[in-house]
């Protein structure tokens, strides 16, 4: 569902759609906007007994239930590389555009129970963090 602005009735509009039409699940898009909404996003989601995935490690922080993202602090040691040769001369346009290796699974049994879904525990192996 797209959002025609990010504001909170936006997103109760949209997830009343959501519920209209009965979604088994939802992926939350990894735009910028959406993550300074993300304990309503979250919310909404846990009312409507919605399982989500999201694609950053905050909004399980928040009482979401999953994410998928990007190992940030692994992005950052990178990037402080690149400045790094940039200040010691290097030409920016030398430097190989870097794309992540390393993702985080994050999980949280506490949502999980909030909406009435049990983890398989294969998956809760795999998961680099499980919050209870």
């Amino acid at each position: 569902m797209l959002l025609d602005e990010s504001t909170p009735p936006a997103y109760q509009h949209v997830f009343a759609d959501i519920a209209e039409k009965r979604s088994d699940a939802m992926i939350v898009h990894a735009r910028g906007e959406l993550l300074r909404h993300r304990q309503l996003i979250v919310e909404l989601a846990e009312k409507s007994r919605l399982p989500a995935i999201y694609p950053y490690q905050e909004y399980v922080e928040a009482g979401g239930l999953m994410a998928y993202a990007v190992d940030f602090r692994e992005f950052g040691r990178r990037l402080a590389d690149d400045v790094h040769e940039i200040l010691g001369g290097a030409n920016p346009g030398d430097i190989p555009i870097y794309l992540p290796t390393k993702y985080e699974f994050v999980i949280n049994l506490k949502a999980a129970n909030a909406i009435g879904l049990t983890i398989p525990p294969a998956l809760l192996a795999r998961a680099d963090e499980v919050i209870e």
